[in-house]
């Protein structure tokens, strides 16, 4: 069994090893991620729209 001072040192000396997105990148990254998700959030709101309609539509 491993002692969690061990742990901790080897953890600390694997971070060593990653290599850290630039802030820049992270940044473009992010606004990527919020531009697709409104995108999709657009259009499922669409299509439920549209079915909803369609739904209006059949019942009356």
């Amino acid at each position: 069994m491993i002692n969690p001072i061990t742990f901790l040192l080897e953890t600390r000396d694997e971070l060593k090893k990653v290599t850290w997105p630039r802030q820049q990148d992270i940044i473009r990254l992010t606004i990527v991620v919020i531009l697709i998700s409104v995108m999709i959030g657009f259009f499922i709101g669409a299509l439920d729209f549209i079915f909803a309609k369609v739904i209006e539509t059949i019942v009356k």
